[in-house]
């Protein structure tokens, strides 16, 4: 018997159509769909995100001209989202890992804990 899938746990963003096309949203769902099941995912698909916090990482979504990015961290009971954010350029913008931070922050405060 399968191992029941992880929730996700949204703390911001979304994945809809639009801005999403049909096929960003798809490919979006089964990254996510796979996390749940567990799997680990690396490049190209997923890396590490430090400078958010121990355990994150951003998943990495080509949708037509478009990047995506997902900022996620993989918790015991859940996969948390901690923003779904369009990747304009090389780097990512520091006021989306300022939020990415406090949210993370937020959430772990709420649950008495890192």
């Amino acid at each position: 018997m399968d191992a029941p899938l992880k929730p996700l746990v949204w703390l911001e963003g979304e994945v809809k159509t639009p801005p999403f096309t049909k096929e960003g949203r798809v490919e979006a769902g089964t990254l996510l769909l796979r996390l749940q099941r567990g799997e680990s995912l690396g490049m190209p698909h997923s890396r590490p995100m430090p400078t958010i916090g121990k355990g994150c990482r951003e998943l990495r979504v080509r949708d037509g001209g478009h990047n995506w990015r997902i900022f996620y961290r993989l918790e015991p009971d859940c996969i948390l989202i901690l923003d779904v954010a369009q990747k304009k350029t090389q780097k990512t913008p520091a006021p989306v890992i300022a939020a990415c931070r406090r949210r993370l922050a937020d959430y772990l405060a709420a649950r008495g804990g890192a």
